[in-house]
């Protein structure tokens, strides 16, 4: 008898360690959907999303999660977990003997390995088909799974009220630690919550007496008094990045470059500064700050509030495809400085042009006349900058292609009108354009631009006066932009190791006056670098000039190297064997007789002379100093006797047509061309001609309009003294 039983016995045991072997492998959290975490450029989390079935459910290894925590869940809900199989053959058979007495079911037969079953299956164990089913995934689960695996996942499924499900949720909801952070009572609480979330789960800012008394029963009074409230997870701060990088990227964690503190920073200085502005109807804003020498974004505001539906404010306003107004200026200075057409103290002319029919105009309506290239680009002068860009070649356009700045439309809709915001660009392209700027030109491995050009093109930026009431120890290379109708305000800039680019206006295009650039985007760019520079998240960086980059004396009138009478000269940069520079013609010694006052052609003569300095400049440009409010000081008339012939002649030329170019009417206004000459101090009157055909006349100075038929022509000015020039030119009629 006894060695039947034996025998049975081993049959048994046989057959159960082959149905132990033969137990199929569970999956464990395959397929568990979990939620994704953005972190900042320091690990800490920007935001937590849901996972695909609307839980928070944040995965944590084992290894993260705080000590206190397994030991009080294992004391609470499994202190034989270590030792049993799967399920607890004890627990369980005195549960079946409390309902097979009593008829009611009670809990306390459940292990974790059972719960981790029932949890990651979506088993219904209230009936005995589900219990055995439960009693049979846990044997599987403990079959192919280490305790240490089914302890992890346990925890990482766990419910604790509401649609928080994990410890990893739990404790950023609840105490807004990570679990590696939690103390005795936090991890006591966690332990306890799972056992009833419905009953026990936390409640928004008031206790649950139901887990209070659990507490109580199970730590001790002090555990009772302990607080455990419902916080809910932290809300989500740079949204607008948050969202672009969850869509870019895959996986539980997402690494950003957002600097929190940083990004607190720009947010809240958005923010007081609209509530200040709201007499000016201003409320809507998109700020990036972005670190050139790491290329990366360390703070991004992709509108004034993301929570706010009277400003879209969910739209991403860094991504916006806006005018760009005159943003887009100093880059059609550093491709003249790079092409040799100007250098920072270059005389350039500010004063009404046409260029094929385009006839733009500075914002004051006004004309500064001969203005130097770096105040003509930091006063934001519109005719001198389209003048530039008619000059490059290659021109703007390519140039920001090359940048991967992407237009709809070909080179030919926008014209001259590119540097003044007649194209629309999205605010990341101007972030990417000025940091190129601040890396010496170079972009994603390219070198889009000379280092002399770079560095020129940001001195030229450094006079860029603050608005008033603003200062900054670090210099600040910035330039602002209005697009036309007052759509768009722009500040952009490089401060520091940063690249600062804030736009203002509305989703909607409404226009407002105050949308300037100056009055609306610069008071806030610069109330933001003062903002970092006050709390140190600003540090200096020393700029060091190219080595091909020359630093001279030049003449403070002419921007050319001095001449002999030149006086009192100042510091200026050129490019070496590029600039187009020469000794100043500008100033020239006169004589003038001591008795008559009047000008000497020598110092021969029955009376003394004395010396002075003039300037001479050419006719034209004389004659816009004093359209300027700037008349130069002209010297006295020879005496009768001594008056010399002219030599000037020469100085007779047309600058408009332009010779060797092909006209189109569709190119020009009304289909005619602006007959425009320099001309010589002497001259009286200009004659036009087409051929032989007299056009008409006109004053020195003045515009002629002349419609010519479609072919070549010769197009020839003389003065009244018979000298004369010539443009050749050709017009094309091209079907509208």
């Amino acid at each position: 008898m006894t060695k039947r039983f034996l025998t049975r016995m081993q049959q048994v045991v046989l057959s159960a360690g082959v149905l132990w072997l033969l137990l199929p492998k569970p999956p464990l959290l395959d397929g568990m959907s979990f939620s994704r975490e953005v972190l900042d450029s320091r690990g800490g989390r920007l935001a937590v999303t849901l996972s695909s079935d609307d839980k928070y459910r944040i995965f944590t290894p084992l290894c993260d999660i705080s000590p206190e925590v397994i030991r009080a869940t294992l004391d609470h809900e499994d202190r034989y977990f270590e030792k049993h199989p799967g399920f607890n053959p004890v627990s369980l058979f005195r549960a079946t003997g409390r309902y097979l007495t009593s008829g009611r079911k009670r809990g306390g037969a459940s292990t974790i390995t059972m719960q981790l079953a029932r949890l990651r299956f979506g088993l219904k164990t209230r009936e005995v088909v589900g219990k055995f089913h439960q009693i049979v995934y846990a044997l599987e689960l403990e079959r192919h799974y280490s305790k240490e695996e089914i302890l992890e996942a346990y925890l990482n499924l766990a419910p604790y009220g509401r649609n928080i499900e994990g410890v990893g949720a739990a404790s950023l909801a609840l105490f807004r630690k990570t679990p590696a952070e939690l103390s005795r009572y936090e991890a006591l609480a966690l332990s306890l919550i799972p056992q009833s979330p419905a009953r026990r789960g936390p409640l928004r800012n008031r206790e649950n007496p139901a887990l209070q008394a659990a507490m109580g029963k199970k730590g001790g009074a002090e555990a009772a008094r302990f607080r455990v409230i419902f916080r809910g997870l932290p809300a989500t701060e740079a949204p607008h990045y948050v969202r672009r990088s969850l869509r870019a990227t895959t996986g539980r964690s997402v690494a950003t470059t957002i600097d929190r503190d940083l990004q607190r920073t720009l947010e809240d200085v958005v923010s007081d500064y609209l509530q200040s502005r709201k007499h000016l109807d201003l409320r809507n804003a998109s700020v990036v700050l972005f670190d050139w020498q790491k290329m990366q974004t360390v703070a991004h505001l992709g509108s004034a509030d993301f929570a706010n539906r009277s400003i879209s404010g969910q739209v991403d306003g860094t991504r916006a495809l806006r005018s760009p107004g005159s943003t887009l200026k100093p880059f059609v200075y550093a491709l003249a400085l790079q092409q040799g057409l100007i250098h920072p103290d270059s005389i350039l002319l500010d004063a009404a042009r046409s260029f094929a029919g385009y006839n733009p105009e500075n914002s004051d309506r006004g004309f500064a006349g001969p203005i130097r290239a770096s105040d003509a680009l930091t006063r934001s002068r519109n005719i001198p900058a389209v003048s530039l860009a008619s000059r490059l070649h290659p021109g703007l356009y390519p140039f920001l292609q090359q940048a991967s700045v992407r237009f709809p439309k070909p080179e030919s809709w926008y014209g001259l009108s590119l540097p003044l915001g007649g194209g629309e660009v999205r605010l990341e392209d101007l972030v990417r354009l000025y940091a190129m700027l601040a890396r010496n030109g170079e972009m994603a491995g390219h070198q889009l631009l000379t280092p002399e050009a770079a560095f020129l093109t940001l001195e030229m930026l450094r006079n860029t006066a603050a608005p008033d009431g603003y200062s900054l120890r670090e210099p600040v290379f910035w330039k602002t932009g209005t697009s036309h109708g007052y759509h768009d305000a722009w500040s952009v800039g490089i401060c520091g190791p940063y690249v600062l680019a804030v736009w203002m206006g509305n989703f909607n295009g409404r226009a407002n006056p105050s949308l300037m650039g100056r009055i609306a985007a610069a008071p806030l760019f610069f109330e933001i670098l003062e903002k970092l520079e006050t709390d140190r998240q600003l540090p200096r960086i020393l700029r060091k000039p190219p080595a091909g980059v020359s630093l001279v004396d030049l003449c403070p009138v002419s921007g050319q190297l001095p001449g002999a009478h030149c006086r009192s000269p100042r510091k200026g940069w050129f490019i070496p064997a590029v600039s187009s520079i020469a000794t100043c013609s500008v100033h020239e010694e006169v004589l003038i007789g001591c008795e008559t006052g009047l000008r000497r052609p020598d110092s021969l003569g029955p009376e003394a002379v004395r010396s002075e300095v003039f300037e001479f400049w050419p006719a034209d440009i004389q004659s816009l100093f004093a359209t300027a409010g700037l008349p130069r000081r002209q010297p006295p008339p020879f005496a009768p006797t001594d008056q010399p012939l002219t030599t000037r002649g020469e100085t007779l030329r047309i600058i408009s047509p332009r010779s060797g170019v092909v006209y189109t009417r569709r190119a020009l206004a009304d289909g005619e061309l602006c007959l425009q000459a320099n001309f010589s101090p002497e001259t009286k009157r200009l004659f036009w001609f087409d051929g032989a055909q007299f056009i008409g006349a006109c004053s020195p100075g003045k515009i002629l309009r002349y419609s010519p038929g479609a072919g070549p022509h010769q197009i020839v000015v003389i003065d009244q003294n018979g000298w004369q020039d010539v443009a050749r030119v050709r017009v094309e009629v091209v079907a509208m």
